[in-house]
């Protein structure tokens, strides 16, 4: 009898690690997921341990490996390669002779650089869109280089490692790749061209470190990782981990890893729906620049000899954890589900808009002076229009981003189906709500599509390894029909006029949110 052939993925995230284990069909046969903490030392900051978020990793393969186990899986012989997929641009420096982490990771959406940003903008001549040429990115709280910034300005310890040549830096990927692989025993300090292209430091030409770039900010090239493809064996997992000499062959930012998940061709978008949401167009080997507020990326790169795709990317600060909020902070639900039966208990929001604006706004309006407000409130509002309006504020930020992509794309740009319906494929864990769904497809006006899996972030770095070490064929997975048959769609039910009404007011809402960051508390 052949041996069976499994595919795994550690899929780290902004709440929680996971690592899954599939087969050769690309089922999952095993899995275990846990949170860790986040930190919220001061207003507008978050951070994560670096350790704990090792020992997640530690911890989730070694109870999925129990559980295929039990399940009479033999994963200890039949694992291939694991693929690996991580929150994007929260910045880690660690000393290299010890291992130990100088400061806490700071996380994506942690804006506590903004003063950094506001005196480069101010310096260099071409302010707030200096780098865009290079990078494809606007200077910003959300990327990685500033908060290097504000390390290297802040931190003690890390101004010394980096003095004596005892500094690493990376992105969770970098921190966990030189972990696994050896650590201060050889560990490779390696990134992958989709993380790298979210530190604002990476040339979206040349996909090596921008010298200029570098100089222009003061940064040592010394510190930062060998940049590698999507889809390469990177180096071997060492011993001392639950699973070793098996080889890492897959590494990428979670939002291109869902893009490769949804299979995405050229001019096909897929929007993630996690802490933040995600929305990336497949711009195919063009890299195309944004006249209304997107990003130009890194879509993937399947091989160190394959083309390289881009994507222009709408980035959504605060889409799942608004909910969280509700239910963290508030005490309005319990559990994140509820919120779809709470919400479902109206057929409005009666008037009210709410903008999460919590550390500011993403694309396409940047605006790190912005805070959230709730409004339209009433003697008549309940907690269930508040529910409704923090599920609305979701879509209607894809909204805002789609819009924008549809005009910079163009119709060239975009593929649509018979109907002449661009379909936007969806993702993530709070798309397992039918009402959000059906309001994303009300506001867009156009279809949204659903597949049978929506973890499609953890499917797409197993694909990734699974490509690199001949499990699997890139032709044959993004011909595969996208899996269209096994998905949901949701069409619009919401009439035009209605539509615009409501668009018009979510963008009265947005505007009362701008410069009310100095507030006094």
């Amino acid at each position: 009898m052949s041996q069976e052939i499994y595919i795994a993925s550690i899929d780290q995230g902004t709440t929680s690690t996971r690592f899954l284990i599939y087969d050769k069909s690309a089922r999952v046969i095993g899995s275990h997921q846990i949170e860790f903490t986040q930190f919220y030392p001061e207003a507008g900051w978050v951070e994560h341990d670096p350790m704990e978020i090792l020992e997640s990793v530690r911890l989730c393969i070694t109870k999925a490996l129990d559980k295929t186990t039990a399940d009479g899986h033999n994963v200890d012989s039949g694992l291939k390669a694991i693929g690996l997929t991580n929150q994007r641009e929260t910045t880690v420096v660690w000393s290299k002779s010890t291992g130990c982490p100088l400061y806490n990771a700071i996380v994506w959406m942690d804006a506590r650089t903004s003063s950094i940003c506001r005196k480069l903008e101010k310096e260099l001549p071409g302010g707030r869109t200096h780098f865009v040429e290079s990078c494809g990115l606007p200077i910003s709280t959300y990327f990685s280089a500033v908060k290097l910034l504000w390390l290297m300005e802040n931190n003690v310890e890390v101004k010394d490692a980096i003095e004596k040549g005892d500094a690493l830096f990376g992105t969770v990927d970098t921190w966990l790749i030189w972990n696994l692989t050896g650590g201060v025993n050889g560990g490779l300090h390696v990134t992958d061209v989709s993380n790298a292209s979210r530190t604002m430091l990476m040339n979206l030409t040349t996909l090596d470190w921008d010298k200029t770039t570098l100089e222009t900010l003061g940064i040592p090239a010394k510190i930062l990782p060998k940049i590698v493809s999507n889809a390469e064996v990177i180096g071997k997992i060492s011993e001392g981990w639950p699973v070793f000499d098996v080889p890492i062959a897959g590494c990428l930012g979670d939002q291109h890893a869902a893009m490769v998940g949804q299979t995405c061709l050229k001019g096909e978008a897929k929007s993630t729906y996690g802490t933040g949401a995600f929305i990336l167009l497949n711009t195919g080997t063009e890299r195309f620049k944004s006249n209304h507020g997107l990003l130009s990326t890194i879509a993937f790169k399947l091989g160190p000899k394959a083309p390289t795709n881009y994507a222009l990317e709408g980035s959504i600060a605060i889409a799942g954890a608004a909910v969280q909020w509700l239910r963290d902070s508030l005490g309005i639900i319990s559990t994140a589900r509820e919120i779809e039966t709470l919400a479902s208990k109206v057929d409005s929001t009666g008037g009210v808009y709410f903008v999460p604006a919590f550390n500011g706004l993403f694309a396409p309006w940047w605006r790190d002076d912005a805070r959230g407000v709730c409004i339209g409130i009433t003697r008549f509002t309940n907690k269930s229009h508040i529910a409704r309006a923090v599920l609305e504020s979701m879509c209607f930020q894809v909204k805002d981003v789609l819009d924008s992509m549809h005009k910079d794309a163009g119709e060239k740009g975009e593929v649509k189906n018979e109907k002449g319906e661009f379909l936007l494929r969806v993702d993530g864990g709070a798309t397992v709500n039918n009402l959000l769904m059906q309001i994303q497809a009300d506001l867009l006006g156009s279809p949204v599509l659903r597949p049978a899996d929506i973890e499609t972030t953890a499917l797409g770095a197993a694909y990734a390894a699974g490509i690199a070490v001949g499990v699997w064929k890139e032709e044959e997975l993004f011909s595969s029909g996208h899996k269209l048959n096994t998905a949901t769609t949701f069409s619009p039910k919401l009439s035009e006029e209605k539509r615009k009404k409501k668009v018009d007011s979510w963008c009265k809402a947005v505007e009362r949110t701008f410069g009310l960051a100095d507030l006094e508390s």
